[in-house]
């Protein structure tokens, strides 16, 4: 059997579409050329592939199925064929997967995507919700960019250290806490909010508050830093988290902000990529530009005389 391999091109648009004007309009084809195309895969594949519900086409189980290993099919094959050429970026045409955690993608989204379309117009970004799983979507092609607070345990995915966070006490304006110095003991006393995916009561916080003889009580978790900021602005709660990546989201809505009175671990923000796109000058020019955006966000914030007297308290 001759298989035409141009069909795997094909084949990745009507997936990633999900349309067959769609997949036309994507690789510069008429819908009847598309059209003619997807009656061939369906030939070749036995399979419906996209079938019509109403007014739209849905892709079917084994369409699912087979999506992933499609487009790393056609990655491979574009970067095999391309390697040798110099990176047009008005001309490049790619979608790219970048999944972080909530806070750094509402403090460096925007950025990223502004300046991503400014140089590459025809580059199309999924910023992807961050879904607490292990490295698999990396090797498998479906995530191209992630971030992570540690490094990755598997040989193949590569990282990079793109800066290093402190933790910051934020609570409501008028907040208790914002009177007077903020001991360990009265911290220690203040009902706390948790920032986890998984709805973990319990971080490390804790363990460095029971090395000093000392609990505090966790009354919530929250799944993200934005509902999390929101639920502290509302309540009495106080809630201990990164200072970089949350500062934008606490001044946009008032919060103050304060020095943890113990040390704590700072947090590591590393980039994460699978090693086959080491020499893909393409992904290499998204992770220089997003290691750019990530960076600024680590330069020492600018005072403003508006800026209230406890907005940063030391402790003792």
């Amino acid at each position: 059997m001759q298989l035409d391999l141009n069909l795997l091109t094909a084949l990745d648009a009507l997936l990633e579409e999900g349309s067959v004007a769609g997949a036309a309009a994507r690789l510069h084809v008429t819908s009847p050329a598309m059209s003619r195309s997807l009656g061939r895969i369906r030939k070749a594949t036995g399979d419906q592939i996209l079938v019509r519900t109403g007014r739209s086409m849905v892709p079917t189980t084994r369409a699912l199925a087979m999506h992933a290993e499609v487009h790393a099919l056609v990655q491979q094959a574009h970067r095999l064929l391309s390697a040798q050429q110099e990176l047009d970026l008005a001309a490049l045409e790619r979608v790219f997967t970048v999944r972080w955690h909530d806070a750094l993608t509402a403090a460096s989204g925007t950025a990223l995507i502004t300046a991503v379309h400014r140089q590459a117009p025809g580059v199309r970004l999924r910023m992807s919700a961050e879904p607490g799983t292990d490295d698999a979507e990396l090797r498998r092609g479906e995530v191209d960019l992630e971030s992570s607070s540690s490094p990755p345990a598997l040989p193949d995915i590569r990282h990079r250290l793109v800066g290093t966070d402190r933790l910051v006490v934020a609570v409501r304006p008028g907040h208790p806490l914002t009177t007077g110095p903020l001991s360990l003991e009265r911290y220690a006393a203040a009902e706390h909010l948790t920032v986890s995916r998984r709805g973990s009561l319990r971080d490390p916080i804790d363990d460095a508050l029971t090395a000093r003889g000392l609990e505090r009580r966790v009354v919530a978790a929250g799944p993200t830093a934005a509902f999390a900021l929101r639920l502290v602005l509302d309540t009495d709660l106080v809630v201990t988290l990164p200072d970089a990546v949350t500062r934008t989201a606490r001044e946009r809505l008032g919060l103050a902000t304060l020095v943890p009175p113990l040390p704590l671990p700072d947090v590591p923000l590393y980039l994460l990529w699978h090693q086959r796109y080491d020499d893909d000058r393409a992904h290499t020019w998204l992770r220089e530009l997003a290691t750019e955006t990530v960076q600024s966000l680590f330069a020492p914030p600018t005072a403003s005389p508006s800026d209230p007297p406890h907005s940063l308290r030391s402790s003792p």
